[in-house]
């Protein structure tokens, strides 16, 4: 018997596929697991993973039909790290590490992946602060390249410009002392149209395919790392920004982010011409405190056109066309009362993309 769809669905207009989320949850107690789901247009678990850490649900599935997963940013250190499942739930590669909102996979195959450090840093501030740590390993473990957040505080500031900068050193000192950029964001730049106007203008190539986008939550800045030389080569964001997710590129050279709104009280998700520093599209709700997530969450655009948007702190996960209509719908009904109730991300994929995990299933 087939269950009842759980999502709302525009069969005409929404992309399909499927849809990989779970809850973020703190580490589990009493047997109790935390869930991985990859989901159908009706909202119905076609796969779990089951994993007995604390959770973060930004997941990736891979080629192979695995799934590599990050624990909770706020993880028991001993058990921090990035995993990978096979489809059984089995445990076949893990890296332990503090790892923190993000990673990404690059195709030769190294994981790139965002943890912490923390420790004291004059340029930042004279006591204990926590600080952005990247790292690039391949499955051997073996370290490839490495980027201190601290470390590149001048180029930061040479990006924004001394007004800028002598306003985001305030709000450091006033209300962040600590956590000074809560970097979550780890984004590889693809190929994209911004980069190929860039090349055939002779500037230098700011959005070059492989550099890195980070986004400094704390700062409600956004930026661009040239790699390999590590250095901040643009930088956009107060007074526009507020609390901002996942900024990255998009194949037209624009960047893609979910902005917060958390002093703001509504959200939005903005496309961004970075030559330009002009938003281009925007999402907001109707009214515009209807979509309001003040924390987590991110957006995808999707091959059609569309955006798929993760509205976090609602556990709301909903795609919409161009024009805002909104085509896809689900909100989780599968949490539990360990689960924090959030979603902090979710991934949609093909079916030729998932078709590797089905075949083993």
């Amino acid at each position: 018997m087939v269950e009842p769809p759980l999502a709302s669905y525009d069969e005409d207009r929404a992309f399909g596929g499927y849809t990989l989320f779970a809850e973020s949850c703190d580490p589990p107690s009493s047997g109790r697991t935390g869930t991985v789901y990859l989901i159908d247009v009706g909202g119905r678990p076609v796969h779990r993973w089951h994993v007995e850490t604390a959770l973060q649900s930004h997941c990736q599935l891979l080629s192979n039909g695995n799934l590599l997963y990050p624990t909770r940013d706020r993880s028991r250190i001993e058990e921090a790290g990035l995993r990978e499942l096979d489809p059984a739930g089995n445990v076949v590669w893990e890296y332990h590490c503090r790892i923190d909102h993000d990673f990404f996979v690059a195709p030769d195959g190294h994981r790139f992946l965002h943890t912490i450090t923390d420790h004291v840093a004059p340029a930042v501030g004279p006591e204990l602060t926590r600080h952005p740590y990247v790292i690039e390993i391949d499955r051997k473990k073996n370290l490839h390249w490495e980027w201190h957040g601290d470390e590149h505080l001048a180029e930061l500031e040479a990006q924004l410009g001394e007004d800028t900068w002598n306003a985001v050193r305030e709000r450091i000192e006033q209300a962040y002392p600590f956590d000074w950029a809560h970097n979550n964001t780890l984004q590889r730049i693809p190929e994209n149209e911004t980069f190929e106007r860039e090349r055939e203008s002779d500037e230098r190539p700011i959005f070059r395919p492989g550099n890195i986008v980070f986004s400094y939550r704390s700062l409600d800045v956004i930026g661009v790392i040239e790699y390999p030389s590590g250095e901040i080569v643009w930088a956009w964001g107060p007074d526009e920004l507020d609390g901002q997710h996942l900024p990255h590129v998009l194949a037209n050279g624009n960047l893609l982010i979910f902005d917060n709104g958390t002093e703001r009280g509504w959200s939005r998700v903005i496309e961004l011409n970075p030559r330009t520093e002009e938003i281009e599209w925007e999402y907001t709700g109707s009214p515009k405190d209807a979509f309001y997530s003040p924390y987590i969450s991110g957006a995808r655009r999707l091959p059609n056109g569309n955006t798929l948007i993760c509205e976090g702190s609602k556990a709301h996960l909903f795609e919409v066309t161009p024009d805002g209509d909104v085509v896809w719908s689900f909100v989780n009904p599968y949490g539990s009362a360990h689960d924090r109730g959030s979603i902090y991300r979710c991934q949609r994929y093909t079916d030729a993309e998932v078709a590797p995990l089905l075949d083993e299933i």
